[in-house]
């Protein structure tokens, strides 16, 4: 489902070049639960913003369901993002002007799916997450648990077969946190997604088929 091979990134500080990631091969299996783990600064994130076609690599290849990113064009990469990925993010990016029903509706809208069917798969996604009844509330009447979890519904609103985690428990108190992590662990099991879940937390590996460790842009296990 998702192969890079040979990857460096590097970024350039003024002068000073800083290598985010340093040669790094890996293989992701379609179903598979994968948590990235290492300490700040390892390139963690760097490698999951290249899987989700946030960035692109200095140099290699990565490959998303048979796809080589590097060949498609910004429109392709878009399309690729809008119809196969879903991100979670430690911060919840919800939009404050619009309700939770609104919010998960959004990536549909930019697809062109029809009101009714917007609305429909929004509400089932919202009951799926425990949040039906809340549907109509904005994001500063929701909890810090209750928001991460509509930004899940949001992440499934174009059902993808990739959903990227970054750090999604970073925010919310263990009890929260362990809601979300069960949501997402259920997605994986019942409905085959693949998971990709960078953290630095070490209680979170439990949910994982497979762990991969990084340290100084390069993969030293998994």
């Amino acid at each position: 489902m998702i192969e890079l091979i040979d990857v460096y990134k590097v970024y350039r500080l003024g002068i000073h070049e800083v290598q985010a990631l340093r040669g790094v091969n890996l293989k992701i299996e379609r179903g598979e639960f994968v948590a990235i783990m290492g300490p700040s600064g390892s390139g963690k994130s760097t490698l999951l913003y290249l899987i989700g076609c946030l960035d692109k690599p200095t140099k290699g290849s990565v490959i998303i369901d048979g796809q080589n990113t590097s060949t498609l064009n910004e429109k392709q990469l878009t399309e690729l993002r809008r119809d196969k990925i879903g991100f979670i993010f430690q911060q919840y990016y919800l939009i404050p002007t619009l309700t939770a029903l609104e919010n998960v509706e959004l990536p549909m809208v930019f697809k062109g799916v029809p009101k009714d069917e917007r609305i429909e798969r929004a509400e089932e996604l919202l009951e799926m997450v425990g949040l039906g009844s809340k549907k109509y509330r904005k994001p500063n009447e929701l909890s810090g648990g209750e928001q991460q979890r509509v930004a899940i519904a949001r992440a499934l609103a174009n059902k993808p077969s990739i959903l990227l985690c970054d750090e999604p428990t970073g925010n919310l108190d263990t009890k929260s946190g362990r809601i979300v992590m069960d949501i997402i662990k259920r997605l994986n099991v019942e409905r085959g997604v693949t998971v990709v879940l960078v953290t630095h937390d070490p209680s979170l590996k439990v949910y994982a088929d497979r762990v991969i460790k990084i340290r100084d842009g390069v993969i030293h296990a998994g």
